[in-house]
This record gives structure tokens, sequence and C-alpha cells, in this order.
């Protein structure tokens, strides 16, 4: 945290339980150009058409006129230009891309606000916080699960979580903490903007537009309040067993020890969330049993890109244990083969450089404890997709597998799975 974040985080401190009423002075010129010169220089230009470059031409003039429209109210939210970024399979997710000056205001409420709120966040919440991660929130579920016999999981699915937020109840929530009229003003704003779409504008009543910077730290605070605060303060204390609520961003899981426990929460769990204009999808959301035998129901469940299962550690002890998504895996190796396929034409040495990196990239968020098997599955695919999209490169196939081999393991070395993230310290329990 810079100097003015923990100034702001020791105040938020003192008056814990009111809300602030004058944290937009901490926003100054010093700071919007600090958050100007911390966006993507290559990020995509909003509705004015401006990349980050055009505007730093400007800035020297443009950021002190921004300060005073931010703090006298004159300042306009710009239309966010809307695109949809592929999914694979499962289709295409809307994206809002706002303009550069925008990004610098949001990017300044941002670090306001969120040493306010980093006061006020639970534990196991995960996502959209500096110094959390996804394997985080994977570690710390397996430590819950399996050293409390945690057996009974709610796998909840939000339906369009992010695009259901209601804007009145957020402004209560909002409420509790923050109350600066020049902040909530420009955030109000915000939720208003419009968003433009095949040149067709539209006003949202309801959602945060994903790919605001401002958004995340928006949408954390809602879930904090409706399902956070509620089942931590409200709801365990209530229950007969154990249990435990692990959530990064809109993704979430409950464990319990007591089968009753479960079907209790699961009871009033949709209801929870319809209070607050939120809808839990009914096919997605279930209670799995992961001591269930084989052929009687689910033994296991998605989370973070990993599924998440029972097995035995080498005491003998029932664990947490996890492999790569079967749909992360296929959706992995299905961009891989488009890229080899569409790259076979460059330079050899082009082709390996860049696919260690991909490799990397892959290994660095996969490659976590017991997940070994699956990082090898994927190489293997790797090594034989790209055996067989050189042999296509035009000609007589040039790569028998021996000359292959070589090239992959001496030549030109295809990068071998690694475990970058083992929470393992010594030997397994």
């Amino acid at each position: 945290m810079s100097t003015v974040e923990l100034e702001i985080a020791a105040r938020a401190r003192k008056h814990k339980n009111t809300a602030l009423t004058n944290v937009s002075q901490f926003i100054d010129e010093n700071m919007l150009t600090d958050c100007f010169h911390s966006l993507n220089k290559n990020s995509s230009p909003g509705v004015d058409g401006k990349c980050w470059y055009h505007y730093n031409l400007e800035s020297e003039t443009r950021i002190p006129a921004l300060l005073t429209e931010f703090k006298t109210g004159k300042y306009r939210a710009p239309s966010i230009r809307r695109v949809y970024i592929d999914k694979g399979k499962s289709g295409k997710r809307p994206l809002g891309i706002p303009t550069i000056e925008d990004k610098i205001l949001q990017e300044s409420v941002r670090r306001t606000l969120n040493p306010i709120y980093e006061e006020e966040f639970k534990a196991f919440s995960f996502g959209f916080r500096n110094g959390y991660s996804a394997h985080q929130a994977v570690e710390y579920m397996f430590r819950e699960v399996s050293f409390n016999g945690l057996h009974y999981i709610i796998d909840a699915d939000i339906k369009n979580y992010f695009g259901s937020i209601n804007h009145a109840q957020l402004r209560e929530f909002l409420d509790l903490r923050v109350k600066d009229g020049v902040i909530r003003r420009t955030l109000n704003k915000w939720l208003k903007a419009g968003i433009l779409e095949d040149e067709q504008l539209q006003y949202p009543t309801e959602g945060t537009p994903q790919g605001g910077i401002v958004s995340p730290l928006l949408s954390n605070i809602y879930l904090h309040y409706v399902l956070d605060e509620w089942f931590s303060e409200q709801i365990q204390p209530l229950l007969k067993g154990k249990s435990t609520i692990v959530r990064y961003a809109d993704d979430f899981v409950l464990g319990f020890d007591n089968a009753s426990d479960a079907d209790r929460v699961m009871n009033v769990l949709q209801k929870r969330f319809e209070k607050f204009n939120l809808e839990l999808h009914p096919d997605k959301t279930k209670i799995i049993n992961l001591k269930s035998k084989r052929g009687e129901g689910e033994r296991g469940f998605d989370f973070l890109g990993f599924t998440h299962f029972l097995s035995e550690s080498r005491n003998g002890k029932m664990i947490l244990k996890r492999k790569t998504a079967s749909k992360k895996l296929n959706l992995s190796l299905v961009k891989m083969q488009d890229w080899i396929k569409s790259n076979r034409h460059r330079k050899l040495d082009e082709i390996i450089n860049e696919l260690n990196l991909k490799l990397r990239g892959y290994y660095n968020y996969y490659g976590i404890t017991f997940n070994s098997r699956s990082l090898h599955a994927y190489y293997h695919h790797v090594r034989r997709m790209l055996h067989k999209w050189l042999n296509r490169r035009g000609g007589r196939p040039a790569w028998n597998w021996e000359r292959y081999n070589r090239l992959i393991t001496e030549w030109r070395p295809l990068l071998k799975p690694k475990i970058y993230h083992s929470f393992l310290k010594a030997k397994p329990i």
C-alpha cells in the first residue's frame, strides 16, 4: 500500500462501525498521474478512440481538468464500448472498455475505497484483492476440507452475477462505510453510464460493467454483505457441526461435516440470493457427498479450474486432492492446437520459443500439488500436436519420432511440466 492508502486504512480502522464522509480529499493530481502511468499502455481505446499514447500527449492539461471536474461534480461518465470475448464452447463473455480518462478516475476511486473494505472483507474471500490468489483459495479449501472432515459440499453457481447486481441495494451497502458525496456521486454516474454495442446505446438498470476497473471491487462489496457476512455471522453459529466457506469473486463453495447442516443451508440459500436480485443456477447448484461410492452420485466438484475429490494420502488418510478440470484441459488443448496450426509456417525457433512461453503460463497456474498427472498429460498432448503439424508444413514429412524427440529434448527443448505451487512443506499427511 502507498502512504495514502495506509492513512485511509488507519482511518477505516479507527471508525470501524461508521461511514466515512471525507475520503475524496486523498485524490489529487499526483494520484491521478500515478494511476495514469499504471494503466496498460496497449489497452484498447474506449468510445473516444484515444489510446494511452494519445492521452499522454495532453495529460499535463487534462489531468488537472479531470480533478476539477471530479471534485465539482461536473465530470460526466462516458459511455462504455462493449465487446465480447470468446469462451470456447460455453459462448462469449461481455467486456466493457472505458475511455483512458475514465480508467484513470476509476483507478483512483478504487485505490481510495480498497483500504476501507480491506478492513471489512473476510479471510475466506480471495478474489480481486491484492495479495490474494486463486492458489491460496484452493489451498484454504484443501486444509478446511481435509483437516475438518467437511465432506458435504454445496457447489453453487450464480447466474449472470455481474449483470444482476441491484443498484439500489448496492447503494445501501455502500452507505454502511462510505458517504463521501464526491465519490458516491461519481459511482452513481458509472452505474448509469451508457453501453455502446453495435452502434446502439443502452442504459443499464442493474449490474456493473465487466471491464471497468472499479467494478470488481463493487461486486466484491455486494457479495460480502449478501453472502460472506450472512453465512459467517448468522448461519454458522446455528449449525450443529463444522462448516466453511471459500469464495473467489462470484465463485464460492460451502463445506459441512454434517449432512443435515448442508440440507438446511441449501434450503435457505436460494431465498437469500433472491432477496438481493440474484439467482442460483438450479442445475449447477447442488450438494455433493465426497464420500459417495462409485455410481451413487458425483464424488467431486469443479472450482477455479480444478476438479476436487477425496483420495488417500501416503499415510492412508482421506484428503482433498485436485486435478485440472476436464473442460479446462480440453479448452486449453483446443486453443493450443489452433495456435500451432495457424503458426506452423513460422521459423522453428520462433515456434518453440513462443510455445514454451505458453507452456510456462499454463504450468504456472495448473502446476500445483497433486496435479502432476494432468500436467504431464497436457504436455504429451502438446508434444503430439506439434509433431503432427510440423509434418504438415508442405512436402514430405521431415520428422519421424526419433528425430522429433531429439529436437524437443536436445536441439530445441520443449518446456517440461513443473510444479510451481507446492503446499506440502515436508511429507504429505
